[in-house]
């Protein structure tokens, strides 16, 4: 009874759900296309055996990254079939890996558009990444016998709480997977209060991913292009209403010829901070004219895709936006992976145990306000030694961490060979 009266709001819920993605359309096209396949309606086949992971947009599309690949090792004879929510995250996974997996929106949770995904593609196994509950999904899955597994979660106490709202619901949902690799003994505990059972621990994939020696490369090219003497501060990831607080910071650091970089966590918001950068009267260039930045120049607008790696090895010290608001924070292992002194607001409630180990490390420091943001970037930016001892910090973080890709996968084959 009750996942039929969560069915019935949902059905009611497909006019609005059509009205967003029109009134998101207006800043990204990319939202008009492929509506079919929210409905389960896929103009392809697949005809290998299929593994199916899902990735709602970026931050999980990019930590899927090493387990794409393991599977594409381990299993030569399989294609991977990539779902997303948002066309970022779809664009990420073409960037990433290109012909090398299919690519698909996973339909609204509707339980006609859930079995036409299935009967399509007839999944041999499905893994559904970080906090990705889908209570029709999770049954019909069962139903048919599609061993699905929970991996990389987290779950922090405000997802809980939601989650925990729908108690029956999610609990039916949890115990019909095959199995959860939780990132964190805290994310454990809270998925096992919601009635998840067989939880391991196996830790944040994220660390796995290492930068290739092409984003290495563009990194230094990039320097070049910045100012290869110039102190350069990195704003990675910023959110809606962040960019004015950066730039608040940035003015009082008065480092002369300091050169601010900054790269909206969205890309349909990059038109929207380059007229941040107007109104506050900088000189600024975009990041994809490709051309070299003058020494008059006070910001670069990062507007491209894919670069992360690059923008990180081209800075000296890197703020990691979503973190000065109550937005729960991006994630800093990148920045700690590339060896580059992290700065981080107070709000980091969805990589809340990764940064206190980056900032118990000494990798990173956490800064209060605006102001304190402004005043730590000016000390890193001006003392070479503190700076030297971060990264290597930083590096050291990121190395003693990394494993998860193959504990999760040891997960997984352990409890999918069971139902084979």
């Amino acid at each position: 009874m009750r996942r039929f009266l969560y069915t019935m709001a949902l059905y009611l819920l497909v006019p609005g759900a059509l009205w967003h993605l029109w009134r998101r359309s207006r800043k990204q096209p990319e939202y008009l296309e492929h509506v079919g396949e929210r409905f389960g309606r896929y103009p392809f086949e697949i005809a290998a055996p299929l593994i199916w992971i899902h990735a709602v947009s970026v931050g999980e599309t990019r930590a899927a990254e090493p387990l794409v690949k393991a599977f594409s090792e381990r299993y030569p004879d399989h294609r991977i079939l990539l779902t997303h929510t948002t066309p970022t995250g779809r664009a990420t996974g073409e960037q990433l890996f290109g012909d090398r997996v299919a690519r698909a929106y996973l339909p609204y949770d509707l339980p006609f558009a859930v079995n036409r995904f299935l009967d399509h593609f007839a999944p041999s196994i499905g893994v559904l990444m970080e906090t990705e509950i889908w209570f029709n999904v999770a049954h019909a899955c069962a139903k048919r016998q599609v061993p699905l597994f929970l991996v990389n979660a987290r779950l922090s106490e405000r997802s809980a709480r939601g989650y925990g709202r729908l108690a029956g619901l999610t609990r039916a949902a949890l115990r019909s997977l095959r199995g959860i690799a939780a990132q964190t003994q805290a994310d454990a505990g809270r998925l096992s209060a919601l009635g998840a059972t067989g939880v391991e621990i196996t830790g944040n994939l994220k660390f796995d991913i290492a930068p290739s020696s092409e984003m290495e490369s563009r990194g230094r090219e990039l320097r070049a292009l910045f100012g290869p003497s110039r102190p350069i501060l990195l704003a990675a990831s910023t959110r809606e209403g962040e960019e004015p607080l950066v730039l608040d910071a940035f003015e009082r650091i008065g480092i002369p010829d300091v050169l601010l970089v900054i790269v909206p966590r969205h890309p349909q918001r990059f038109d929207e901070v380059a007229r941040l950068l107007d109104a506050r009267g900088l000189k600024w260039r975009r990041r994809s004219t490709g051309d070299t930045v003058p020494a008059d120049v006070r910001a670069v607008l990062g507007d491209s895709m894919g670069e992360m790696f690059a923008y990180y090895g081209a800075c000296d010290v890197a703020f990691i936006g979503g973190s000065l608001l109550p937005l729960g924070g991006q994630n800093l292992i990148e920045a700690c992976a590339m060896g580059r002194p992290v700065l981080i607001g107070p709000h980091t409630f969805n990589f809340s145990e990764a940064t206190d180990l980056a900032v118990e490390a000494g990798a990173a420091v956490r800064v209060a306000d605006s102001a304190e943001l402004g005043a730590q970037a000016a000390l890193v930016l001006s003392d070479a030694a503190l700076r030297d001892r971060m990264s290597s910090a930083a590096a050291a973080f990121a190395a003693a961490h990394r494993g998860a890709t193959a504990r999760t996968l040891q997960l997984i084959e352990s409890r999918w060979s069971r139902a084979r």
